[in-house]
């Protein structure tokens, strides 16, 4: 059976509200950025990540980054980021996407991996680990057959369906009552949906350094959570709300 190419889109871009330029701040030794891209390179099922931004006016020192490590990039709306998102797919030839955001420094390649064979295996158009959050906020990982994709950029219309690429096609999925997608929940067999390691304000990024520091840029997500869990009192950020940023013109990345 032929696998189809599958390819990891990050979002990121240099404007932020909350943190701006967060994607350069420096961490372990090199961006925030660079720390994201490389875990993700410890994936093995995807044939290829891209990273889609956008054409700010400031957005030349994050394409002088990605240009000087080889990283291949999109650029596209900044408020319509499922446009953004379909395009940079569309232009990779993708037929399974992998959707992740660069405020996710710590992010799992072999959690990646896991959720790219369970959608493949059971041939779903959506499937994810956030349509029951039981992992850490700061490993989302959404996989989307294009197919599912380019159905929701040319019949979404809510702006926040726009800005946040996935909420028409999980709303419209066998998982939420609907008819239109076939979807897939995978779920942590321990509850860490109350774990955050993303990263939005400095408190955020601070709790990152903080997990590089005692446990290096290689650990599994699940090392990291229990470091978390283990010495909350060390990490004020655990107290924000997660998906704080899912509101409306909220478009970080």
């Amino acid at each position: 059976m032929r696998k189809p190419k599958i390819v990891v889109i990050t979002q990121a871009r240099i404007g932020s509200s909350r943190l701006p330029g967060k994607v350069l701040k420096p961490l372990g030794g090199s961006t925030l950025l660079e720390c994201h891209l490389d875990r993700l390179k410890t994936s093995k099922t995807p044939q290829e990540i891209v990273v889609a931004t956008t054409t700010e006016d400031d957005v030349g020192p994050l394409l002088k980054l990605l240009e000087n490590s080889g990283t291949p990039y999109f650029q596209g709306s900044t408020t319509d980021v499922l446009e953004r998102f379909y395009r940079a797919a569309k232009y990779h030839q993708a037929e399974v996407v992998v959707r992740v955001t660069s405020d996710c420094p710590l992010i799992d390649g072999e959690l990646l991996d896991e959720i790219v064979l369970e959608a493949l295996s059971e041939s779903v158009d959506y499937c994810s680990n956030v349509l029951v959050e039981s992992y850490p906020d700061g490993q989302d990982i959404e996989v989307v057959k294009f197919s599912a994709l380019e159905q929701a950029w040319k019949e979404a219309s809510l702006q926040s369906d726009r800005e946040h690429v996935t909420p028409f096609i999980r709303r419209n999925s066998d998982f939420s009552g609907g008819s239109r997608f076939r979807a897939r929940s995978v779920e942590c067999d321990q509850h860490y949906g109350d774990i955050r390691m993303t990263v939005d304000e400095a408190a955020d990024l601070e709790t990152v350094e903080t997990l590089i520091g005692v446990l290096g840029k290689e650990a599994a997500w699940k090392n990291y959570a229990d470091y978390i869990r283990a010495n909350v009192s060390q990490f004020p950020n655990q107290s924000i709300n997660r998906n704080e940023g899912y509101k409306p013109t909220s478009h970080d990345t």
